[in-house]
């Protein structure tokens, strides 16, 4: 049996767009909901009100740029592929990380569709590996396609001889 080599590369498939509006909410999200608590309590705690509602448009104003500008950045780089060798990932937005897991490293394939994924109707599949750097996490992804993704390492993984470790 040929063994090939498995290189670091980028990978060439990516997220699904609707991943752009997933994103986006949540970070409006984490904007709007410490926003809306800081402006309660301005209405509140009347000797605090200025300083409250000073806070409350500093969140805002950082947290709407970021809300728009890096969900746009971040479908830009997360990249990923799997081929019969290997698992290979890029991601984040300011600091970025490639990874690549070999078939014959890969422990676990699991899928996961937290409520606002539901809504976008996408999923997040997690690869974990004997490494000390974590579990590969490839967000995103549509969930049927998720689900063909993981159907397909789950078969390959099997497939493929080593220990995992």
């Amino acid at each position: 049996m040929p063994t090939s080599t498995v290189t670091l590369r980028p990978p060439r498939n990516c997220v699904e767009r609707r991943a752009i509006w997933w994103w986006t909410t949540q970070e409006l999200l984490e904007a709007v909901i410490p926003a809306l608590v800081l402006g309660v309590l301005a209405m509140i705690i009347g000797p605090a009100r200025f300083w409250l509602l000073l806070a409350m448009i500093v969140v805002l104003a950082a947290g709407i740029p970021y809300a728009i500008v890096v969900p746009l950045w971040r479908y830009r780089v997360h990249r990923w592929e799997a081929t019969d060798d290997a698992v290979y990932v890029k991601t984040g937005w300011l600091w970025q990380e490639w990874r690549i897991a070999p078939m014959s490293r890969i422990q676990t394939v699991d899928t996961e569709r937290g409520p606002l994924e539901q809504l976008f109707k996408l999923s997040s599949v997690t690869v974990t590996t004997a490494s000390a750097a974590g579990p590969i996490k490839i967000a995103g992804l549509d969930h049927e396609l998720a689900a063909d993704l993981v159907r397909q390492l789950t078969a390959t993984t099997q497939a493929t001889r080593g220990d995992a470790t």
